[in-house]
């Protein structure tokens, strides 16, 4: 089972339905126990950084992530759920992330020519293995939808990256502790490739 984390952050239907797809059992819960449970763990969303982590507090649900990850469960953040893995964000100055991984998320710089929000297909390029990305062709183009972008600390966790004005840090592994920037459940067969990946990693306990 499937757990998608439900904060009112929005993208989980389209993330069910992937799953779903591929023929995962998945349930959309805000419930610990729930949560705690399952054999593996998304964190979905699409906003704003401050909003987000707001939510997440009111739910209760900093300290039962922390849990999954520290139980070495699977669990991938996708686009804010990336962002929120993270110790800050430009977006919302003053807020904490959740700080399971050392970085921050920067805003892509302004350049002429350059639409931001970042919208659209991108090519991903493979700086370390990473095994969300078993099977998939290095340039294979996923679908993006952000304005600020991660800056890991950490070269050695970086999996997936992309150019948009700037050198994007596109997804994530340490441990069991996945993350993407884009979105996999709207990239077509590679993004299928790369949650079928992630339903086939076992957990750490």
């Amino acid at each position: 089972m499937i757990a998608l984390i439900d904060y009112d952050a929005g993208n989980m239907k389209s993330v069910e339905k992937a799953l779903q797809l591929i023929g995962e059992d998945v349930i959309v819960t805000r419930k610990p126990g729930e949560i705690l449970a399952a054999d593996k763990v998304i964190l979905p969303g699409v906003g704003c950084f401050g909003d987000a982590m707001e939510n997440l507090h009111h739910f209760g649900l900093v300290p039962v992530i922390k849990q999954v990850v520290e139980r070495q469960t699977p669990f991938l953040g996708i686009c804010l759920g990336l962002q929120l893995l993270f110790e800050r964000s430009e977006e919302s100055p003053g807020v904490e992330g959740l700080g399971l991984l050392k970085g921050e998320i920067l805003r892509i710089p302004a350049e002429e020519g350059l639409k931001i929000p970042h919208m659209g297909w991108n090519d991903l390029t493979f700086p370390n293995k990473g095994r969300l990305f078993a099977g998939v062709l290095e340039h294979s183009y996923v679908y993006f939808v952000h304005s600020y972008y991660l800056k890991a600390k950490e070269e050695g966790i970086v999996t997936a990256a992309t150019e948009y004005g700037t050198y994007i840090h596109a997804s994530v592994e340490k441990g069991n502790l996945f993350a993407c920037q884009f979105h996999p459940e709207k990239s077509s067969s590679v993004g299928l490739q790369i949650l079928k990946n992630f339903a086939g990693i076992k957990g750490g306990n």
